[in-house]
């Protein structure tokens, strides 16, 4: 059965099956079905649900706000999945390095790494292998050729993506340890509101999907993954009789959890600026601002975080390479304007 399929779910036998029960009636149906299925967003569980993929009690329902009563009989069945194989595209690309193991990239925000729901085309997969051929590592399946870490769409910076199995390997490896041990380092640039009293610091701050919102991440304080990232406060803006207006900081990852800086940061309590899923309390603060600052801020459509500096050992020479990636003008035109506040 295909997205375009006509057959109606209710004749086939579905992916999965839910009785409601007294703590999820009255529930939205999309917001239930997520609760209970992990491996599917909410948003393509709302797809699904608009596509006639979704039956309650018999009965194919297309609106995921319907509301669900206690007994109800849910059911859903996946559409046939769509050809996952992602083709060449010519994507402009900034490689900062080359050879025939690896190439390192400098990102653009905006940029998805690669294909997946919602993103099948454009991304930075089908620039690569619009780049390099056939030579990429196939380790990281067929999605995701080559791929050994990512940073958010709309975080800019340096990536290294494998073009050998056994550099693929190699950098693995380095990832999964972090740095502990070897010369990998990855260091981020972030503006964030107000400044932490400190200079420097440690956040050491458990991460799981969020379970209000399957779409974010929080701070858990018994389960989730174990998440560690070491800050320090290089620039504060603001009037000196007067609190932080914001600050320039580096952040260092001792893990990589997905929105691991951005989750730690509002954590405590200085989201970056321009981060509309976890900063969105601070909105606020822009309306306060004098021009030409508050439209420049008001105008940062991203998060301001920037990957600048990326260093790892060769997987196969064992030579220490080490990349720094100037800001991108939307961030040092932000970085300006807070320097002269």
């Amino acid at each position: 059965m295909t997205e375009n399929s006509h057959e109606d779910p209710a004749d086939l036998e579905p992916d999965f099956s839910l009785t409601v029960d007294a703590a999820d009636a009255g529930g939205r149906l999309d917001a239930v079905l997520a609760a209970h299925l992990e491996a599917l967003s909410r948003n393509r569980i709302q797809s699904l649900i608009k596509s006639g993929d979704v039956t309650v009690g018999g009965a194919k329902i297309v609106e995921p706000k319907y509301r669900v009563n206690e007994g109800d009989a849910l059911c859903l069945t996946l559409p046939e999945a769509e050809d996952p194989e992602p083709q060449g595209e010519d994507i402009p690309i900034n490689v900062v390095f080359e050879d025939e193991h690896l190439i390192v990239v400098d990102k653009p925000a905006g940029l998805v790494v690669h294909p997946g729901a919602g993103n099948w085309t454009g991304t930075l997969v089908n620039a690569l292998i619009h780049h390099c051929g056939d030579s990429l590592s196939g380790i990281g399946g067929i999605k995701r050729p080559g791929i050994v870490h990512r940073i958010d769409k709309d975080t800019s910076g340096l990536l290294v993506v494998a073009k050998t199995d056994q550099a693929h390997q190699g950098l693995a490896a380095q990832f999964a340890d972090h740095g502990r041990s070897g010369p990998l380092e990855r260091a981020y640039s972030a503006l964030v509101w107000g400044a932490p009293s400190s200079l420097k610091g440690t956040i050491d701050a458990n991460l799981a999907r969020s379970q209000s919102n399957r779409q974010k991440i929080a701070v858990v304080k018994t389960s989730g993954r174990r998440a560690i990232t070491h800050w320090q406060v290089k620039e504060r803006f603001g009037k000196d009789d007067q609190p932080a207006l914001a600050s320039l900081m580096e952040c260092r990852l001792e893990t990589g959890r997905t929105h691991q800086i951005r989750v730690h940061m509002a954590h405590i309590g200085h989201p970056l600026i321009g981060d509309n899923d976890y900063g969105s309390g601070f909105k606020t603060k822009v309306n306060r601002l004098e021009d030409p600052l508050r439209t420049l801020v008001g105008d940062f459509s991203r998060q301001a975080l920037h990957a600048g500096l990326l260093a790892f050992e060769h997987p196969v020479n064992g030579k220490t390479l080490r990349f720094e990636s100037p800001y991108p003008p939307d961030f040092a035109k932000l970085l300006s304007g807070l320097q002269k506040f």
